[in-house]
């Protein structure tokens, strides 16, 4: 694992391991997530989606504590999928990073609570899979709209964006935190803290 630009949040590139038989890889190691983040990874629910080619899902955030850290990988067809840091006072505040996930390479990404998470799907049936360390709460979740252009997501221009209702209707950034609904850098990286010290003493995946 390698941090990306964005603190809180970065890319595993496991080794793959081929022969007559096909194909084989570790794509979560616990020792090693909790050697580069400083905790384990609290796991509280899984989720599996498959889009065709366009469909376009994010962004999507959880309200800071207990937020949703995510560890995400594309274990069928290819995904762009990017993480924005919409956290209030974060010096890469309203930036974005962007990796290619497919099931080739095996890329994942993690990116920990009060992050925004997009995904766009780049071939059909894509299938994406993702460890979230807190379960699905209507009433914590929230969205920013991914054409956002102060946000200027370059999403591929060969493909036509295929949104959902709610993620059409979602606001700009600004329109977010001018609404008081982004969270804070300070209090995710309070959260943070809490984890490392294991002052909530959850259940964590293990390896």
């Amino acid at each position: 694992m390698r941090p990306l630009g964005i603190e809180g949040a970065w890319v595993d590139g496991p080794r793959v391991f081929t022969d007559r038989r096909g194909r084989f890889h570790e794509w979560y190691q616990a020792d090693r997530f909790r050697a580069l983040t400083g905790h384990p990874l609290r796991l509280e629910q899984a989720n599996c989606s498959r889009s065709g080619r366009g469909t376009l899902r994010g962004i999507h955030y959880a309200a800071v504590p207990p937020g949703q850290a995510k560890y995400v990988t594309c274990v069928s067809g290819a995904v762009l999928d990017v993480v924005v840091d919409i956290r209030t006072g974060s010096p890469t505040f309203g930036t974005w990073e962007a990796v290619r996930l497919d099931d080739r390479e095996h890329r994942a990404v993690y990116l920990s609570e009060g992050l925004g998470h997009a995904f766009m799907a780049l071939e059909e049936g894509s299938i994406v899979v993702y460890l979230c360390s807190e379960g699905y709460a209507p009433q914590r979740e929230f969205g920013i709209h991914p054409l956002d252009p102060e946000l200027a997501i370059p999403w591929p221009d060969d493909l036509t964006p295929e949104l959902s209702d709610k993620d059409a209707a979602a606001p700009t950034l600004a329109e977010a935190g001018l609404r008081g609904l982004l969270p804070t850098y300070e209090e995710c990286v309070a959260h943070r803290r809490r984890l490392r010290s294991g002052a909530q003493g959850e259940p964590c995946v293990s390896s």
